[in-house]
């Protein structure tokens, strides 16, 4: 792949040294108008270190909201636990010891796991505030060559967000970074490991709102014995079917409106505990010693491991506090679990403990008949509710994941749409709502009985915190720079806990389990077809790149008519010209005046700056007309359509030819080719710059007059008349006077304001995948029939670049990989 010299210049021309973290040779680039970015974030730091009470009150804000978004599975697990630990051959063991033993471990592991793994380690792994799977891979492709994904450049390491961690390496771990790096196949494995997480946090976007609301309902059973199990099953998808309805309106007003809920139950549940606690049994507290695990494993043996899969869904949902880290911060992730969710559910389980130790035969329905009856109904109401507000955390983390996988080029291209004006991060994706929904109702038809679906909750969730385990220990070694010693006892020691409660998970396949695994294979299959599928085309445009020397020879007219207009050529290719662009010189005689090489991509950040997301270059000499713009968005950005990207797109190049003929390190006359020579453009200084006069007016009249067509005015017009809303701002452009500029350059700026006036057209290849004659029949499934499935069932990618259907021009491609 060409990589051209980009060069680094501040205002100052300051040359900071280039590094080579993520990737690539060593480059760097011309940055404009971004010196205010570092100032504003000390001012924001001083703010904060002379004014706490508002970073304070603002945590606690944040620890609110947090309750109604994250903390409803872990906080409903009560509901079913005791019922899952004591099924099969444990029921043999109902005795008040066992019980004792099965505290003791629900108090532990939710000690070991959510309180000191997550709260005190986990949530600290965030990539710029970012959290999940996704978010560790990221941190881990910005720090060492293990990265797969296509189309990433040197420059990038430019962000000011890509920046993270130390700049040192020890010894051992730069041997091992060496290692993984060497072997192609690591990487792999990496990136499966990685989708599988993910996967499995969908597979728990499934099996959660199915396990909570069917154990809430399962209380007006108890109470209501008239009513068949039919007629709760019912209730139960009535209710599964309102939850995600209820999604399009954004998870900031679900959450604000689920907090009080949550507090609530939590407080609920609090009192309830303390109370049988005083009532049944005070001598439960001595179950906090870990003897009693011992005691437990010595009487129950082999079955007590059985019942693990029940002990570990007192930590199910845990997964959900770093998934949907990105929404909140881990302050107030911390003060939300450590004073409020962990002591609240530490007493629940012990008052369940105490009042089973003295009601053995209440096991099967052990919640429900542990509430006093005076405060029967009102708590049942409200675990109705708090199970609906459990659904809602883990829907929420199956969105922002599959946003993330689908930036990153791992899942196919969605409808993503942004719920809040003023919080990031916060969206709703119909298509995989409605998924979410059909596959959860089927499960809870199919399934009926909550120990069922509790085995593959279990295991679902148990191996996405395996494999969290591992990538966060990766980041302890090569972005926080830690001891290898340390990293691997913190390995070996969550390992240990988890894999026990793993291997347990695994013996609960024949019931119910296997349908975790089913989800995953699928999810895995989706991802990683779409992903390999990618790859291949990425590298087809890569080794089929039109020569530069081929254009040059072509001259500044490349051989064709070079008609008015500015033609906005679409290509995944951060470097070189498309093969789509000889495509279309080979079979269509004329060509637009202003041809700008656009390429849209995402990169291994969470969020790009709109000051530094537009990268600005020439391609081929001044005459030739030709220029290279890079969108940069991070993973967790959003792509929106604010009506002015082609203005602010002229107004960047318009910058860039103004500041190539000042900077002379930017242009080079003895270099006939100019491929790669780059600039970051901020929107501020496109703002703020003198380079071309602006003035405004609304309406499409202009717009449609400017047109030199007859026939394209009129549909223009009737396009405006059935899309009122691209009635919009219109931007006329015009050069200032100013007597000593260079006379190329105006002439320049005035064939690109000429150009824009006779309207933009957006070319874009419209690609047919195939596989190879001599492909393995293995590959020609993977690609004639798996990945041309997804592409045709999935959102085209006009659609989700915002190009008015209007103006585009599809070439067609055939791309054998």
């Amino acid at each position: 792949m060409f990589q051209g010299d980009i060069e680094h210049m501040q205002h100052n021309v300051e040359q900071p040294p280039p590094t080579s973290a993520g990737g690539g040779p060593q480059e760097s680039v011309i940055t404009v108008g971004q010196e205010e970015q570092p100032q504003l974030e000390r001012k924001k730091r001083k703010l904060a270190s002379k004014f706490p009470l508002v970073d304070i009150s603002r945590n606690l804000l944040l620890a609110y909201q947090s309750l109604g978004v994250v903390y409803g599975d872990l906080s409903t697990s009560p509901l079913y636990v005791y019922k899952s630990i004591f099924v099969g051959k444990l029921q043999d063991y109902q005795t008040p010891e066992t019980i004792f033993g099965a505290f003791s471990l629900i108090f532990w592991t939710i000690t070991l796991i959510p309180l000191i793994k997550y709260v005190l380690i986990v949530l600290s792994a965030d990539d710029n505030g970012e959290g999940g799977t996704f978010a560790l891979y990221s941190l881990l492709c910005r720090h060492a060559k293990f990265s797969l994904l296509s189309n990433q450049q040197a420059a990038d390491e430019e962000l000011s967000a890509y920046k993270y961690g130390f700049a040192g390496q020890s010894t051992s771990c730069s041997v091992l970074k060496r290692f993984l790096e060497k072997h192609k196949k690591s990487r792999t494995v990496l990136l499966i490991i990685v989708l599988l997480g993910a996967c499995m946090v969908i597979g728990d976007g499934i099996l959660t709102p199915a396990m909570s609301v069917i154990s809430a309902i399962s209380g007006i059973k108890a109470a209501a014995e008239h009513l068949s199990h039919g007629e709760v099953l019912v209730l139960s998808c009535l209710i599964l079917v309102g939850l995600f309805a209820l999604q399009h309106s954004g998870t900031h007003r679900v959450g604000f409106l689920f907090a009080p809920i949550v507090i609530i139950w939590l407080i609920s549940i609090f009192g309830i505990g303390l109370y049988n606690v005083i009532i049944w049994n005070p001598k439960i507290v001595h179950a906090l010693s870990p003897y009693y695990i011992i005691k437990f494993f010595r009487e129950t043996r082999k079955h007590g491991w059985f019942s693990l899969g029940g002990v570990l869904l007192s930590v199910a949902g845990t997964e959900a506090m770093f998934a949907d880290l990105g929404h909140f911060t881990s302050c107030s992730m911390r003060i939300a679990f450590s004073f409020l969710v962990y002591p609240c559910l530490v007493v629940q389980y012990m008052g369940q403990a105490a009042f089973l130790s003295k009601n053995l035969a209440s096991i099967p329905d052990s919640f429900y008949n542990s509430i006093p009856d005076s405060v029967y109904w009102p708590v049942f109401v409200i675990a109705t509710l708090a199970s609906i507000v459990a659904s809602q955390s883990i829907i929420t983390a199956t969105f922002s994941i599959v946003k993330q996988l689908n930036a990153l080029g791992c899942f196919p291209r969605v409808k993503i749409v942004h719920t809040s004006k003023h919080v990031k991060g916060q969206i709703y994706i119909p298509e995989i709502n409605w998924i979410l929904m059909i596959l959860t109702l089927s499960v809870a038809v199919g399934f009926q009985d909550t120990i069922l679906m509790g085995n593959a909750y279990g295991l679902a969730c148990m191996t996405s915190m395996f494999i969290t385990t591992f990538l966060t220990t990766l980041v302890m070694i090569f972005v926080w720079q830690r001891n290898i010693v340390l990293a691997t006892c913190f390995l070996l020691f969550f390992w240990f806990i988890e894999g026990v409660y793993l291997s347990s998970a695994f013996t609960k396949v024949p019931q119910g389990g296997w349908v975790s695994l089913v989800l995953a294979f699928v999810f895995l299959a989706v991802m990683f077809v779409w992903q390999y599928g990618t790859r291949k085309k990425y590298n087809f445009d890569l080794h089929n790149k039109v020569p530069l020397k081929w254009l040059l020879g072509m001259g500044p007219s490349l051989g064709i008519v070079r008609v008015p207009g500015i033609g906005l050529v679409y290509s995944e290719l951060a470097t070189g010209v498309p093969a789509i662009f000889s495509h279309f010189l080979t079979n269509l005689p004329a060509f637009h005046s202003v041809l700008v090489f656009l390429c849209v991509k995402s990169v291994p950040v969470p969020y790009v700056s709109p000051e530094e997301r537009f990268l600005i270059g020439r391609i081929c000499p001044r005459p030739y007309r030709m220029y290279r713009c890079i969108v940069r968005y991070g993973y967790k950005d959003i792509q929106r359509d604010d009506g002015d990207f082609e203005d602010l797109l002229i107004q960047s190049i318009a910058e860039f030819i103004q500041m190539e003929a000042v900077e002379p390190q930017l242009s080079s006359s003895e270099s006939p080719s100019l491929d790669g020579r780059m600039a970051v453009i901020s929107k501020k200084n496109v703002q703020s710059t003198s380079t071309l006069i602006v003035s405004e007016d609304f309406g499409m009249r202009d717009s449609i007059q400017s047109s030199k067509s007859l026939t394209l005015q009129s549909l223009r017009s009737a396009y405006a008349e059935e899309n009122p809303q691209i009635r919009r701002r219109r931007v006329r452009f015009q050069l200032p006077e100013n007597p000593g500029m260079d006379p190329a350059v105006k002439a320049e700026l005035e064939d690109l304001i000429r150009a824009k006036e006779a309207g933009v057209a957006y070319i874009m290849g419209h690609s047919y995948v195939k596989a190879r004659r001599s492909s393995s029949f293995l590959k020609k499934f993977a690609i004639d029939i798996g990945y041309s499935f997804l592409r045709k069932n999935c959102r085209g990618p006009s659609v989700v670049l915002n190009i008015p259907q209007i103006s585009l021009i599809e070439v067609g491609m055939i791309y054998h990989v």
